[in-house]
């Protein structure tokens, strides 16, 4: 079974390299992303909360973020592994995790502060009038704002995971292709597309 963390700041590719993995060698995505915003559209009680924080462009807490994860990896739905993306983003959340799970590897999205606003600002572009979805918190204010809190918070991580020999970095400046072929390489992954 395998267990493996993506990371990596907003718009370079965790949800996409994430489901690619999930496809092709049946792992569970699990996404705290995607979990935060089912509650937002089921008006749940958290939801209030969790939209009042991401709308100002700040990092949902951690208590927050481990009760939710916590919930969902007591549920063991999966027989061949699991992605987890989106999770940890700070110290007391990346102990928590492994404290309680015996991961593999994290997948480290490297991509620069210009990159991740161009593709932000142009996902919040096309999202006005197309098939892209727009986040309520994808203006410059905001995200300037995440950016801060995500280096502040989760880049002093890296060094944790490269001194426990657990840090893969990946180029994420490339097309979809390249990057998860190299995702792969460097988990040593066979090739789905081999029989």
């Amino acid at each position: 079974m395998h267990k493996f963390v993506i990371s990596g700041p907003q718009g370079s590719g965790k949800g996409t390299q994430s489901e690619l993995l999930c496809r092709d060698y049946d792992f569970v995505h699990i996404s705290i992303g995607e979990i935060f915003r089912w509650n937002v559209s089921q008006h749940t009680k958290l939801a209030a909360r969790i939209r009042r924080i991401t709308d100002a462009g700040l990092l949902v807490p951690d208590e927050i973020v481990e009760r939710v994860v916590r919930e969902r990896l007591d549920q063991h739905d999966w027989n061949y592994g699991f992605v987890l993306d989106g999770f940890p983003r700070t110290r007391a959340q990346a102990e928590y995790l492994f404290e309680n799970w015996n991961l593999d590897k994290v997948i480290y999205l490297e991509l620069a502060d210009e990159v991740v606003y161009q593709r932000v600002m142009y996902r919040a572009k096309m999202g006005q009038g197309s098939g892209f979805t727009k986040r309520a918190d994808d203006n410059p204010e905001a995200l300037k704002t995440r950016l801060r809190e995500y280096h502040e918070k989760t880049k002093p991580l890296l060094e944790l995971y490269d001194r426990m020999g657990m840090l893969l970095t990946v180029d994420a400046n490339r097309s979809i292709s390249e990057i998860y072929s190299d995702i792969r390489t460097q988990l040593g992954l066979a090739d789905p597309t081999v029989s």
